[in-house]
């Protein structure tokens, strides 16, 4: 049984406070991860949804396939089910660029378009291991004018959908439908001009409606799944033009299905180990859980360890594509622990401390709400980073070896056993044999020990 429409909250994602809006959004649908890029088999509408990806699994990952037991906005349940924009194959973004009489487009609207992109595209590259074939159209290279000031559609931090946002979709679709086939897109991508609203110093507009099928329609399908960015998130320490782009990553995230994992407090639950966390500052990936949730994993990726006993798993770095990436520890049909190890390679340039990530995922936490928490292997150390908008703290949060997690209560233990020699870390492709002309096999394997419903000693 499908579940049915509810009264959801996409959250704006922003350092410190936390507002939510409105829309009307329905579960996720999470998608296939077989290493090759699939083509679109339907029309998508916009981002309607109107294409399900299948999550790549086997019988014995049943077990983990965790899910809200009520109704929740965002779950980090996996699988997900319809409505949102599909995340691995070919996704034609539709990208538009706005401006209004109070706030006039500043330039040429392409450079608006040249600060998210190629960067945006590249980022989804890299993460998904190239299974995403994110494309940017511009079917309208100019600044599209709306009939209406900005002021007057009320749009402020945590506005709703209702009226402001609908009214604004309305006026994009009758000044863009001209020129533009919204059935031919899977999502929309709105670049506000960025001297409309404030600074994003002082507040984040940034916002996405996600499974939203009560939108406006456009060419017989609604404008389901939309990201709008608006004034340009520069923290200030001179890395705008690197960095500035992480915010539509962000919010796309949300057309894929996923929660904001920050908190009323800011990064304190996740810190810097995911963008859905935060997005400001140097860059960072996805977490394996929501790799494996956009189908970005093959179920031999996934470990399950379902099983009372002793385990010993072997994982390699998420940035490298291929190897196992990721072992899930059900503690029941809501909640379990993610294991999976982080270096500063790929996507994660912020990295200072490698090794082995340890965050615990509750299917039943709303987003913006804490759905998912990582735990500190040095707790209280200031972290081991300076990097600005980067939440120190958790910076050095992975295991090393010799390290473990123990959760008495479930009776869950963790250990990293054994990691790579700091130099094969380092060294991305080992010298080659003089004989031989070669090059060994590099050995970037971590190994953890898993033991659940087992006697913990101290």
């Amino acid at each position: 049984m499908q579940p049915q429409p509810s009264r959801r909250a996409i959250c704006p994602r922003r350092v410190a406070a936390l507002a939510c809006m409105t829309a009307l959004t329905l579960a996720v649908s999470t998608s296939a991860g077989n290493g090759r890029l699939s083509p679109a088999t339907s029309a998508a509408g916009a981002g309607s949804g109107g294409v399900r990806n299948v999550l790549s699994r086997t019988t014995a990952h049943a077990p983990c396939l965790i899910s809200s037991s009520r109704e929740v906005q965002m779950s980090e349940g996996i699988p997900t089910s319809s409505g949102y924009a599909r995340s691995t194959g070919t996704v034609r973004a539709l990208t538009l660029m706005i401006d209004f009489s109070d706030a006039p487009g500043e330039g040429d609207a392409l450079d608006r378009y040249r600060e998210f992109f190629p960067k945006t595209q590249e980022w989804f590259r890299t993460s998904s291991y190239g299974r995403l074939d994110y494309r940017p159209e511009i079917p309208i290279p100019d600044w599209l004018r709306m009939p209406k000031s900005f002021r007057a559609y009320g749009i402020e931090r945590g506005a709703p959908f209702d009226p402001g946002y609908r009214n604004l979709v309305r006026d994009i679709v009758a000044a863009a439908d001209p020129k533009v086939n919204f059935q031919d897109y899977d999502l929309l991508n709105v670049l506000v001009t960025p001297n409309a609203g404030p600074s994003a110093l002082d507040t984040v507009l940034s916002v996405t409606f996600a499974g939203n099928t009560q939108a406006p329609t456009a060419d017989g399908v609604p404008v389901a799944n939309a990201s709008f960015v608006y004034s340009r998130q520069d923290d200030g320490s001179g890395t705008y033009g690197q960095t500035g782009y992480r915010v539509l990553p962000h919010e796309n995230g949300h057309v894929f299905g996923l929660p904001d994992l920050y908190t009323a407090e800011g990064g304190g639950a996740v810190g810097h180990w995911d963008i859905m966390s935060e997005d400001w500052g140097a860059n960072n990936d996805f977490l394996a859980w929501h790799k494996w949730k956009l189908g970005w994993l093959d179920a031999s990726q996934v470990h399950c360890a379902a099983e009372a006993g002793t385990r010993d798993y072997a994982l390699t770095p998420l940035a490298r594509p291929g190897g196992p990436k990721l072992v899930f520890i059900p503690l029941d049909d809501r909640t379990g622990y993610a294991v999976e190890v982080r270096t500063r390679a790929g996507n994660d340039e912020a990295v200072c401390r490698p090794g082995v990530l340890i965050y615990k995922v509750d299917a039943n936490v709303d987003t913006g709400m804490g759905p998912i928490k990582v735990y500190d292997a040095r707790r209280e150390s200031g972290g081991c980073t300076r990097s600005p908008n980067v939440h120190a703290e958790l910076s050095d949060a992975p295991f090393r070896k010799g390290q473990t997690f123990i959760d008495r209560e479930a009776r869950i233990r963790v250990t990293v056993v054994s990691e790579p020699d700091p130099a094969s870390e380092a060294d991305a492709e080992p010298a080659a044999d003089p004989a031989t002309g070669t090059r060994p096999a590099a050995d970037d394997h971590y190994r953890v020990r898993v033991s659940r419903d087992e006697p913990l000693d101290d």
